[in-house]
């Protein structure tokens, strides 16, 4: 059986889905990964995955650019005679269903990971295009031999009651999962000899609360607290929400932050910090809390879909309102106080990623998908051919 992942970067590919592509291989499955080019497709390619790049920019708005795009995706799909495709974000959701569609693919998984741009935006651009991806939503994702993977509840409700997925064909998987193994807390707790630490792992996009960030941290070190904000993440120069590389550049400058650009070595850093904040807007389900949780450190987030699945209120972390750096502050003064707080959250935040997060967990729930799928696909092939 082979399959198709297809996602809008080489990046996230190798970051959130490289685990699922092994175990799919392992499973006797053939993958094939798809993205636009970039320096992660090599490195996928290092691994022993089949990585091929795609005629994709993701920030086109061109219609002749896009329908060559979904062509080409047709082509790619019957000359490699793909038997599934499975499809990260909505516009690769879409794309990938089109193209499956247009190909005689049957079985077509699709992941959303939180509502994107459009739908999570107020620009005018966001507003225009809504109704147009609503509809091409409703044409990609219905279907019996399509099915929908969402990361929270709050999601699912949200695509049940605007029609755009049929209920049946909706599954919950919480997130991509973690490597409990590799992400692991340290032997013994980080003794505070210096400055507390607070990381915000993420790309560097306006809704994810950069600027809630750096204004609490503005407000905290005015207070004369010895507290260190470390940023780890790099503008996501195709999504439009992206902040700009001068602006952190110039907090870095007016020392309201530390800017640590793209880290490899995530679990490393992780194990230097006491905790991490992420003030977001909207989530699927945050891969940074999850890691976060895995490695047993309390977690500073906001009361929306996706953040309230990691965090549950004053067990593992802190939940606040969005668009509030004065209560991000008034949390990160909270735990900066309490140490044992600090690691009583951290503990419970362990035992929350091993039971809930853990990537095993999340690659039976997905692979059971796929197998329901492509049994499905068998059984209505041998119903033709007895007749």
């Amino acid at each position: 059986m082979k399959v198709l992942l297809f996602a809008n970067t080489d990046w996230y590919l190798f970051n959130f889905r490289r685990s699922l592509a092994l175990a799919l291989r392992d499973a006797g499955y053939e993958v094939l990964l798809v993205s636009p080019a970039g320096p992660y497709g090599p490195r996928l390619t290092q691994m022993g995955l089949r990585w091929l790049p795609a005629p994709m920019k993701r920030r086109s708005l061109n219609p002749w650019r896009e329908l060559a795009l979904i062509f080409w995706l047709r082509r790619l799909l019957i000359e490699e005679r793909v038997e599934l495709v499975h499809g990260f974000t909505i516009k690769n959701a879409i794309y990938g269903s089109l193209a499956a569609r247009l190909a005689g693919v049957q079985a077509r998984i699709n992941a959303v990971a939180g509502m994107g741009y459009v739908f999570s935006s107020d620009d005018l651009k966001a507003r225009l295009l809504r109704p147009i991806v609503r509809a091409l939503l409703r044409l990609a994702l219905k279907g019996p031999d399509a099915r929908l993977i969402l990361q929270n509840p709050d999601d699912v409700e949200l695509f049940r009651r605007t029609g755009l997925a049929t209920p049946e064909g909706i599954r919950l998987i919480l997130g991509s999962g973690v490597d409990c193994n590799r992400f692991s807390p340290v032997e013994q707790a980080r003794e505070r000899t210096s400055a507390l630490k607070v990381l915000l792992p993420a790309r560097l996009l306006w809704d994810k609360g950069i600027a809630e960030f750096v204004e609490a941290a503005r407000q905290l070190k005015n207070t004369g607290r010895n507290i260190d904000f470390l940023l780890a993440g790099e503008p996501d120069k195709g999504n439009p929400a992206a902040v700009p590389e001068e602006q952190v550049a110039g907090w870095q400058h007016d020392g309201l932050l530390q800017w640590l650009g793209h880290v490899d070595d995530m679990p490393g850093l992780y194990r230097t910090v006491d905790l991490v904040v992420l003030p977001s807007y909207r989530e699927g389900l945050p891969k940074g809390l999850i890691e976060a949780c895995a490695c047993g450190l309390p977690i500073i987030t906001t009361d929306v879909p996706g953040c309230r699945e990691v965090v549950a209120n004053g067990e593992n972390g802190l939940l606040i309102p969005i668009k509030a750096p004065g209560a991000l502050a008034d949390a990160i003064a909270m735990l900066d106080d309490n140490v044992d707080l600090r690691v009583h959250m951290g503990a419970n935040a362990r035992k929350k990623a091993l039971a809930e997060f853990d990537e095993r967990i999340i690659l039976q729930q997905t692979l059971s998908v796929y197998s329901e799928l492509l049994r499905r696909g068998r059984h209505h092939l041998k119903s033709s051919n007895e007749q």
